[in-house]
């Protein structure tokens, strides 16, 4: 990397925020970032999300996904007290575990389990009940992995500026939308926004579900697209629930002083992220079957995020050799915040030219969008 080098990273969610933090402390050499977001940091779908640190059904996903959850899952405990020594805010990495209700594919989810020696065992319902007391009736089968954990994700936002504020190379530019790329022929210069360009070395794509958008004027085809997903908050009991549970596609998540989350639609409406009261209703219903006791409850919050949908949900991380100085960490999909870590040291490692975490192959752009020289 050249001498003073000048990195710019447009989108502030949490992959441009850890994108930021493990390249302007981890770099040997002078670097300068700068860190730009359409809105404040961090108020897309990386505020929105529900925070559960597991793909909602991880068997299900690709060898590629796989990866990336399990560096992260490993790595998230000592990632969360990090940031909380350096900043005093807790991003709140809670180990409930996590109860799969009646199955269809469990045979699978085991056997999935027992290759990838991650601890996910069938449990008893009578013992699954016991457990988890205020779980509604009916259901007949349980599998449990107790080690997943839940991030609380608008704190892990304010713990990852504020690691960010604390660093004098990093520039954060807020409310400044990106308009386009400053280019010269195949080489990328740096970015237009409607207060001027800002000009640097590299210019790396973090803008989750807007990222294939900024990238249709290079005639870049990304096939990443906004995906609505909307999701409740109560208030309750700190002892209400004690572990996430999921059914029916639905699940529900405590935080450490009672709030409990339940979530999430799936929907496909453009950049459209109205909350709805359809999408109410149905996660009220949800919630009920769920867990009873929440059934005439009124919500303290409904919301919708817009996730950045992706094939199989498969990020691109990595280079476009097409266009010299143009980098990718984009398009996780409903995994982002699960993947982070791992997403965002790979494309450190890669970056910075050092020998990367997990093999980079599934994740290059230039080989799944036909790119370069792939």
């Amino acid at each position: 990397m050249p001498t003073q080098a000048h990195i710019i990273i447009v989108g502030g969610g949490v992959i441009g925020l850890l994108t930021a933090l493990n390249l302007a402390s981890q770099t040997t050499q002078p670097t300068r970032v700068t860190l730009i977001d359409r809105n404040a940091m961090g108020q897309e779908s990386s505020w929105a999300g529900g925070g559960i640190v597991s793909p909602l059904y991880p068997w299900r996903y690709s060898p590629a996904v796989t990866a990336l959850a399990h560096w992260s899952q490993d790595f998230y405990p000592q990632f969360a007290a990090q940031l909380l020594a350096q900043t005093g805010i807790d991003p709140e990495v809670h180990t409930t575990g996590l109860y799969w209700l009646d199955l269809d594919d469990e045979a699978q989810a085991l056997a999935w389990a027992q290759r990838e020696r991650r601890p996910m065992t069938a449990v008893d319902i009578s013992a699954t009940y016991d457990a988890v007391p205020a779980l509604g009736p009916g259901y007949r089968r349980a599998i449990h992995m107790a080690d997943v954990a839940n991030v609380r994700n608008p704190r892990l936002v304010k713990s990852l500026k504020a690691a960010l504020q604390a660093l004098p190379n990093v520039q954060l530019e807020e409310q400044c939308e990106v308009l386009g790329f400053v280019r010269d022929g195949q080489r990328i210069h740096g970015v237009r926004t409607h207060g001027g360009e800002i000009l640097g070395d590299r210019v790396v794509l973090t803008a989750g579900a807007w990222s294939g958008e900024l990238l249709e004027s290079l005639g870049i085809g990304l096939p990443v697209e906004p995906v609505k997903g909307q999701m409740i908050l109560y208030q309750c009991a700190a002892d209400f629930l004690p572990c996430m549970v999921l059914a029916k596609g639905r699940y529900a998540i405590p935080r450490r002083d009672g709030h409990i989350l339940v979530g999430s639609t799936l929907e496909h409406e453009g950049f459209d992220k109205t909350p709805t009261l359809n999408a109410l209703e149905s996660l009220k219903i949800s919630a009920a079957e769920l867990l009873p006791g929440l059934a005439g409850a009124t919500p303290v919050r409904h919301w919708a995020g817009l996730r950045p949908g992706s094939p199989e949900g498969i990020p691109f991380i990595g280079p476009v050799t097409a266009f010299d100085g143009l980098w990718l960490n984009c398009g996780h999909y409903r995994n982002g915040l699960v993947l982070a870590p791992a997403s965002c040291q790979l494309f450190a490692d890669l970056m910075l030219g050092r020998a990367p975490i997990i093999d980079p192959a599934p994740y290059a752009p230039d080989v799944r969008l036909g790119l370069g020289n792939a």
